[in-house]
Parts: structure tokens; sequence; C-alpha cells
């Protein structure tokens, strides 16, 4: 597999970068698969910390078509997800758009969220479409690079939880200024890696959110690229960002704010002091009961917390609400994943349960829906 080194930080260009910390032979895909194990590939997960900006990023950066074989899935399953979509729908809607471009839509979520307000034109361009029913927004294949072009006219731009994606933001945000008129509107919605990596998440930083794409890094790169920001909100306290800008050629940039270096620093180490301390409590009450144990999460999640340390031995299976990933098997690991609703005919079942915002919703569902003497390692 042919990978890319990144010498020099993404947001500034500088090329003061330092090691960080590595995770040795890590899955390269985060979903599931029906292949055999053997054909799994591995890569070593590096991290750098740029010194004088603090930007924390990948070394290696994966080939696409490795990271991403089929459409991404991620935010189409679940309550939040759906309470995340209706909320940046109405957000958008506050910008009074007429002609939306929507950038790597996904399936149309979003668009057909949109709707409920207003039937107006909408374009998506994705690399993997794969329209749901009731969307009526076209589909374009392909990805927002230097070589794309577009020449229908639009009025706003949209583009919801691929921001994080992008391997190089600065260049992203050069195409997109070029590709917007003055005046036309910008609107996105995007993690809160910041809040992610202060309550140890494991979906913060991985291959495919390969930068610690936080506020200071995005309020620069729009003023560099001339973006006046108009509004921004917080959707949780720990979920999602939403940013509504505005293309204006009298923008002037802007300096990044001092101490990202030491902030970020250990911000970072914190996070892989807590899961090395996680995984050593987790592995003892293993040994320590007889009970059934389940891992919850068919994604980054459980990657992480194997690839850790945690000890699979006495794990049945991987849960996961996704039908889709239902009697696949994790990438990089041997665990099946099933359906939650298997614990109902469990008794006393235990599920170690790391899923960062999604951990209550989970935790309700099946307490409430499937077996109520479910205990959880958290």
């Amino acid at each position: 597999m042919e990978l890319t080194e990144r010498n020099n930080c993404e947001i500034t260009g500088s090329s003061d970068l330092e090691p960080l910390c590595e995770f040795p032979s890590f899955p390269v895909f985060m979903g599931c698969v029906d292949q055999s194990e053997s054909l799994d590939l591995k890569e070593d997960m590096t991290w750098l910390i740029c010194k004088s900006s603090g930007v924390i990023q990948l070394k290696n950066i994966l080939p696409l078509s490795i990271l991403y074989p089929e459409a991404h899935g991620a935010g189409a399953i679940g309550v939040l997800w759906q309470r995340h979509h209706m909320e940046f729908a109405k957000f958008v809607n506050q910008a009074s758009p007429s002609k939306v471009f929507e950038i790597g839509g996904a399936s149309g979520i979003l668009a057909k969220e949109y709707s409920q307000f207003d039937e107006i034109s909408w374009t998506i361009l994705e690399p993997n479409p794969q329209p749901i029913d009731g969307c009526k927004a076209s589909f374009i294949k392909g990805f927002f690079d230097e070589s794309f072009n577009f020449s229908d006219e639009i009025d706003t731009v949209v583009h919801s939880h691929v921001f994080e994606h992008i391997y190089h933001p600065d260049k992203f945000m050069k195409h997109l200024s070029l590709f917007m008129k003055q005046g036309s509107k910008l609107l996105f919605s995007l993690p809160n890696l910041e809040m992610m990596l202060k309550n140890n998440y494991t979906n913060c930083l991985n291959f495919e959110h390969t930068l610690f794409l936080s506020e200071p890094y995005i309020d620069f790169l729009l003023a560099k690229h001339g973006f006046r920001l108009i509004k921004k909100d917080n959707f949780m306290n720990d979920h999602s960002i939403f940013y509504y800008a505005v293309r204006d050629v009298d923008i002037k940039p802007i300096a990044l704010m001092t101490g990202l270096y030491e902030k970020n620093k250990k911000l970072f180490e914190d996070y892989v002091n807590y899961h090395k301390e996680l995984i050593e409590s987790i592995n003892i009450k293993i040994k320590s009961t007889s009970s059934s144990i389940y891992l919850f999460g068919a994604h980054i999640f459980s990657q992480y917390l194997i690839q850790m340390g945690l000890d699979t031995r006495n794990i049945i299976s991987i849960l996961d609400n996704d039908p889709n990933k239902q009697e696949k098997r994790l990438y990089g690991t041997s665990l099946k994943v099933m359906s939650p609703k298997i614990l109902k005919e469990i008794e006393n079942p235990i599920v170690i349960l790391k899923a960062g915002f999604y951990n209550e919703e989970i935790k309700k569902d099946i307490l409430e829906n499937i077996n109520s003497e479910t205990s959880f390692f958290e």
C-alpha cells in the first residue's frame, strides 16, 4: 500500500513537526466485512504535533480507495444523528438558501430533512452516492478537488461531517474560495473535536479524522481564504459545531492564538493515559466475572480499545444496531457482529461500552427494550 507522508503542518505549512504517539498495526478500515481476516490491512497510526501551530496530525495518510471502499455510513443510524440532521437543517434554513450545492452529502439525509422547510434546488457531490427514499436532490459522483468544475448557478455551499475527513484543509478552503462567488453562503457542521478529545472519545482521531481540526484552526482558515463568519452554534455540548460564513474578499487573515501547542499536547497525552488505565481496569473486571461479555460498537470505538490492549478472549461478539453490519466481522478483528437483541436471552450479560456521546442512547435502549439485567463496563 502506498502511503503519503506529511512533512508539513496542514494548516500553516510549517515543518517543525515532532512525534506525539504511535499505535502500531492499526486496522485501516473501520467498517465490517465478509472477507477472511487474513486479507485485512493494518498500518502504524503515528501522530505528530506542530510545535509552532499546535496542530495534531497523522503522519502517513492512506489512499482514499483503501479508506473508503464503500459508502460512508456515519450518521445514518440512531436517534442522536436524526436530531443532528434536523437541527442542522434548521440552521441552514436561517441563511434562506435558494440553490444549494452540498459536498459529500452521502445518501441525501440532510437534503431530505431540509425539504420540510422549502423545496429548493439541491445538488449533492458524493463519491459513493446511495440516495435514500424521499430525497429529491440531484447527485453527482465525484470528489471536490482542483479538477472539479460545476457550471450551474448556486448561492449556498453546504457540507456536514466532511471537513474533518479532508486530508488538506488549507487546499480545500482555497479551492472553495475560488469556487464560490462574492456574497455566497457557506454552512457546515463538523464534530467538536476539542470536546471529544477532552471527553476521551475514541472516534475523535483516526485514519479518517487525520487532523485535530478545532475551532481556532477553522476560524484561521475561514479568514485566510476570505470567509466572514456570521454565526456558529453548538449541537449539544460535545457533538458538533455549526458554522455559517459568507464569501467576502475584504476579510483579512488572522493570527493563530498562542499556547495551542502546549494545550493540545497535554490533551492528547491525557487521552492516551486515560485509555491505558481504562483498559487495565476493564481487563481486571473481565477476569473476575463468569458472565457473558459483549463489546458494543462495530466501528472505531472497538478497534481503539482492542488496539490499546483490551483482552478479547472472553468476548463473545460485538454488538451494533446497524443491520448492515450484523452477521459480518469487524475489520482488523476476529469478532463477529450481532444485533443487541441477542442479549434478550442471556442471563445478566455484561456489555463493554465506550461509544462517546452515544453511550446513554445505547444503554437506555438495551435496558428498556432488550434486557434490564444488563451490566456495563464503561
